[in-house]
């Protein structure tokens, strides 16, 4: 790959650094992405998804098997602390995840096979939305135009702080958490804070929902039915003295290495919430939110992930456990042989979703090469 494409590929992780959106708002970034990509990167054809997603098609001089290759590109609401030339314009949101190196990993890989097309095989250069909240995936497999797509194999990777630049992380099976987020909403009746007799207050039943669900953790990251339930958030009632409190809200995420495992966690929860409230007439209604697979690594594409790592002269690293946090990315792993892999960002790089974060330019390049190389290698 020459070094126009890869100064290229820096100026706009550079330009979307600068330019962040959030999840599902992703408006200007996509139109950003798809004039490059119908300019300078030669598409066999070019998809544009009704909620922002792109996917740019390469097909290859001979039959073979089609690879889906994913990058997205969605920012946080989170106010950037760096002060150098890039950094966000946009208040309090900004890319904390990496997000803008992924999808700039990806289209350098489209200037690559806009000069030479893949010897076998359709290649489709995935640019995702909306992975921070979980509708990105989902949205995208929605869609009819997504009908047009085959894939033999998925692959994905995440930038990694913590880890030597450039190294590279994988693991069979669960690579990433099912993590799943439950709103718990109980309403009972206010009444006057002398009388509190006169009407249904939720705060013992939120303290009884909050222990019943607690014990339910299983926190060894070692086992298979690894399962923990975190506190978000919680509200009841108003700064009112006089007022006893008709409503409350409980928020809990819940994480488990298993997809059959948090859907049974969640069942339980459910079970819990709702019996308690009955328990103290109360009102409930339960929401999920922001609900992501387990990313489960085929172990075909987890091979050559590391043979093709193993080609490029790059460290390699298996991991015992999975990562505990989501990623949307299992949604294609449930349906497709598939695999998310790790590179490393830095021993001492801030961590990922930390106001001061910022994705290393140098990581482009290697990122490029992994992709590049798997499209051929899973042709073997």
């Amino acid at each position: 790959m020459t070094k126009e494409i890869l100064d290229a590929a820096e100026r706009l992780r550079k330009y979307l650094h600068k330019n962040p959106e959030l999840s599902c708002q992703e408006v200007e970034t996509s139109a950003h992405l798809k004039a490059l990509l119908e300019k300078e990167c030669k598409p066999d054809e070019l998809l544009a998804f009704k909620k922002h997603g792109l996917v740019a098609v390469y097909k290859g001089v001979t039959e073979g098997k089609n690879v889906l290759i994913r990058g997205d590109f969605d920012a946080l609401p989170i106010q950037e602390t760096n002060d150098f030339e890039h950094k966000s314009q946009n208040q309090s949101v900004s890319h904390k995840c990496g997000h803008d190196g992924h999808a700039s990993i990806l289209y350098g890989l489209a200037r690559v096979l806009a000069d030479e097309r893949p010897s076998e095989g359709t290649a489709y250069l995935l640019f995702q939305p909306a992975e921070e909240n979980g509708d990105g995936a989902v949205g995208m497999m929605e869609d009819p135009l997504f009908k047009k797509l085959n894939p033999d194999y998925a692959v994905a990777l995440h930038n990694l702080p913590g880890y030597d630049l450039h190294e590279i992380v994988f693991k069979e099976g669960p690579f990433t958490a099912a993590a799943n987020s439950i709103v718990i909403k109980l309403a009972g009746k206010t009444a006057h804070a002398a009388e509190p007799e006169m009407g249904v207050n939720p705060a013992l039943a939120m303290a009884q929902i909050t222990s019943e669900i607690l014990v339910l953790n299983k926190p060894d990251l070692d086992s298979d039915d690894f399962q923990i339930a975190t506190p978000i958030y919680s509200t009841m009632g108003e700064k009112s003295y006089g007022v006893s409190a008709g409503y409350g809200e409980l928020h809990f995420t819940l994480r488990a290495w298993k997809n059959d495992v948090i859907q049974n966690f969640e069942k339980r929860c459910e079970e819990i919430a709702r019996r308690i409230a009955s328990n103290h007439n109360l009102e409930i209604g339960i929401e999920w939110t922001e609900s992501f697979f387990a990313n489960n690594n085929d172990s075909t594409v987890v091979k050559a992930i590391q043979r093709v790592a193993n080609q490029n002269g790059l460290k390699v690293t298996e991991r015992n456990t999975p990562f505990k946090w989501g990623e949307d990315f299992g949604i294609f792993t449930e349906k497709y042989a598939g695999a998310m892999f790790g590179i490393g960002a830095g021993v001492d790089s801030p961590a990922l979703h930390n106001p001061d974060y910022d994705f290393p330019d140098e990581l482009i390049e290697t990122g490029i090469k992994m992709f590049h190389g798997l499209i051929s290698k899973l042709q073997d």
